[in-house]
């Protein structure tokens, strides 16, 4: 299998939610939860809304409240009835910025080597219209080729089509693409349906029957390509 373009998902592959904002933002309003355990708290509510019936009838604008309600629960608050100031700031920083903000360590240096090994490279994200100027803000815009953002296009993942349409965009073929992505019924799903090669990055090791490779980082695919 001769690869030469690699699709990568933004959020849970290229950058993970400011977990400390979120913290700050429960505080003000009186919540007190470490950044710490919410993070560690985000795989376990991933994993629970990444089924099938969820994907199908929600789309991902319908489940960020659902995910940080969750999250918030997850990492020990009892009583979530009486997030909805909490969620709503958080909603609009959102809308603004783009929460999925904080960069994972291997990221940069894995992109970097991607490229040298002569790959193309494209974000292909359900995303909210502000994903390039997040990546831009955060350093990650000239590290990659072409940039996806499921509002802009106005199609999501696992919609094959979606994948097809940024394929026909960057000039790549499903038979030597990759995608990388952290949802099963998402990423994996969506691109087995475009005729690409699926890898899941499981971060906290819980899709241990999944159908696909699997990466815990990044830095994962490069030993996969090498390969």
């Amino acid at each position: 299998m001769q690869i030469q373009t690699v699709f990568l998902d933004a959020g849970g592959v290229l950058v993970n939610p400011n977990w400390e904002r979120v913290s700050e933002c429960l505080c003000k309003h009186g919540v007190s939860v470490d950044s710490s355990r919410l993070r560690e708290a985000e795989p376990i509510v991933k994993k629970s809304l990444d089924t099938e019936e969820i994907i199908r009838s929600t789309n991902d604008g319908d489940r960020f409240e659902q995910y940080l309600r969750r999250v918030i629960g997850e990492a020990g608050v009892i009583e979530t009835d009486g997030l909805a100031p909490v969620l709503e700031e958080l909603h609009d920083y959102n809308s603004r910025w783009n929460i999925w903000e904080n960069v994972y360590p291997d990221v940069l240096p894995t992109l970097a080597a991607l490229r040298s090994m002569g790959f193309q490279l494209a974000v292909l994200s359900n995303a909210n219209g502000t994903l390039r100027q997040s990546l831009d803000r955060i350093g990650l815009l000239t590290a990659v080729d072409f940039v996806f953002d499921s509002y802009e296009e106005g199609i999501e993942k696992p919609n094959p089509e979606y994948f097809l349409r940024a394929l026909s965009k960057c000039g790549g073929n499903p038979g030597t693409t990759i995608h990388i992505g952290d949802f099963y019924h998402v990423d994996v799903v969506g691109a087995r349906s475009a005729g690409i090669h699926p890898i899941l990055l499981d971060s906290a090791n819980l899709y241990t029957d999944c159908d696909c490779p699997r990466i815990q980082s990044m830095g994962g695919v490069i030993d996969i390509l090498e390969g």
